[in-house]
């Protein structure tokens, strides 16, 4: 038996619905305060994203270094500091910082 051939595009399409549910449903289970299930769904989530070589879903925040998907004002702190928001893991105590300015300085 031959396996049946599946074009890439719909592979694709099938990983980036099956990411954003798993990214969905990972916020949600934080919101309730069920941390392993969380992190397992970012886990999986990014599984998918490695298999079906597509992104993360856009505005989807999680800790690189455990996973755990970063909620403001649920389980993390985020601050504003010189051009940067500034997210602290509360498990693991990781820094994630990204710019805020988009336009041109003057």
């Amino acid at each position: 038996m031959t396996a049946k051939h599946v074009p890439r595009n719909r592979i694709r399409s099938i990983g980036r619905e099956r990411s954003e549910t798993l990214a969905r449903l990972s916020v949600e289970a934080a919101r309730d305060e069920n941390g392993e299930r969380a992190r397992r769904y970012v886990e999986l989530s990014r599984a998918v994203c490695a298999k079906a070589r597509v992104r993360m879903p856009g505005g989807f925040r999680y800790c690189r270094r455990c996973n755990t998907p970063l909620v403001p004002g649920v389980n993390c702190t985020v601050r504003l500091r010189g051009g940067r928001i500034v997210s602290a893991c509360p498990h693991c105590g990781a820094v994630r910082r990204e710019p805020y300015r988009t336009g041109e300085r003057e």
